[in-house]
């Protein structure tokens, strides 16, 4: 069965497409037959396009700032050139898509129906930086594979049994009665990974109190129980929580009072700044990109310093409230881009975590771990890198997805 999934962040398109056996769901993740990613953060001009196959990595630049038009050129590079894994396009069975929100109608994996598509739009405005994104691929997807079978995999399902207390707010009720809530996002990553570090560190998951660090251009933390989230620190929308890339995390709401009141923002200006012009950008002012902050550090860079030490600090204080929201932790565990490549984001994190008894094996968190624990053997609490295998997750969910459709048929 082959399996092509679109994974759409804020600031990257990531796609892969598997192969897998229609007997058999691996147990452990098998590497993709082709892999490709849109990265809009590499250029001002457009984005890069990065793609590997057949033992070959190539990059390209695209100059365009469509989304579309980049996902096209790069779903050609399925059956064109030295990457080509199909004679055809339509050798693809079906397509996943990860979608950022599901609102309360939908908490777990469902097919992309006009109605679904629909309520993807419905909810642009609580994820105005990711379900335009999955609208654009679906529909790219639609003009260019036509009638072929696609699943959404929600990311808010892995949130959907954070208790009350954690997830209302407190705002008149109705409010959220109306579906004003927290939902939290990033699930799809933070209940791989949660999977993945009770693996490593031979546990069973039902008996771990871990917190998920899902650090990329976006970043949420996830409080995991026995393998059930409890709290997260995104909401209501993608844009609460911690500090990110261009996003400002939780703020004083206030602020977005006064800008209108006596600066004339309109309701536009307010999203525009606080979902694209703030995080690490608004701070660094050029970039919102850890990597060119950290590179920017190393040049004496004051403003780079004031971004890093910001996104530390809030990151830390995010790790304390799902502490105490689990009463204890077991392990901490690190992915995504930042999450995962970052030495230094990790070094400085743990280092203020010390009064938990958190101990960093500096030679092992410098030395680009995968998959593994990084705590010396006298810490308290377990540290790992933990590749996010978001893509896998979403395959698998579209292998069952097909499986159910053929025992109906």
């Amino acid at each position: 069965m082959k399996i092509l999934v679109l994974n759409a962040g804020s600031s990257t398109q990531k796609s892969c497409l598997y192969d897998i056996p229609d007997s058999t769901l691996p147990d452990l993740p098998p590497e993709p037959l082709w892999s490709g990613t849109v990265d809009w953060g590499k250029s001002a001009d457009g984005a890069e396009l990065t793609v590997k196959a057949n033992g070959l990595k190539q990059i390209i630049s695209l100059v365009t700032d469509s989304r579309s038009q980049a996902l096209t050129q790069l779903l050609n590079t399925l059956t064109q050139g030295n990457t080509a894994v199909l004679t055809s396009l339509d050798q693809i069975d079906i397509v996943g898509h990860r979608v950022v929100h599901g609102g309360t109608e939908y908490s777990q994996s469902t097919p992309i129906s006009p109605e679904v598509k629909a309520a993807i739009a419905r909810l642009i405005p609580l994820a105005p930086a990711h379900n335009p994104a999955h609208l654009e691929g679906i529909q790219a997807i639609e003009q260019i594979l036509g009638d072929i079978p696609q699943l959404a995999v929600f990311d808010t399902a892995f949130h959907s049994q954070i208790p009350a207390k954690a997830a209302a707010y407190p705002i008149p009720y109705h409010w959220f009665e109306q579906g004003i809530r927290r939902y939290g996002f990033h699930g799809i990553s933070h209940q791989y990974c949660a999977r993945k570090a009770a693996q490593i560190l031979g546990n069973p998951l039902d008996t771990l109190k871990l917190i998920t660090c899902h650090l990329g251009n976006g970043a949420s933390l996830a409080a995991v129980d026995k393998g059930i989230s409890i709290n997260t620190t995104m909401g209501f929308t993608p844009l609460e929580g911690l500090m990110m890339g261009t996003r400002s995390g939780s703020i004083d709401p206030a602020i977005g009072i006064y800008l209108m009141r006596e600066q004339n923002f309109t309701v536009d200006h307010l999203d525009q700044m606080l979902n694209r012009e703030s995080g690490l950008k608004g701070i660094f002012g050029s970039s919102g990109d850890m990597r060119a902050i950290l590179a920017a550090i190393e040049t004496g860079d004051t403003r780079a310093k004031l971004a890093f030490e910001m996104y530390i600090h809030r990151l830390q204080m995010g790790i304390g409230a799902m502490v105490a929201s689990l009463g204890g932790v077991d392990g901490l565990v690190f992915t995504a881009g930042v999450g995962e490549q970052a030495a230094a984001v990790r070094e400085a994190t743990c280092a203020g975590l010390s009064f938990l008894g958190v101990t960093l094996d500096e030679e092992k968190n410098l030395a680009n771990p995968v998959n593994v624990d990084i705590a010396t053997p006298e810490s308290r609490v377990r540290v790992l890198v933990v590749h996010t295998q978001e893509d896998w997750a979403i395959a698998g969910e579209c292998w069952r997805y097909s499986k159910r459709q053929k025992a109906k048929d």
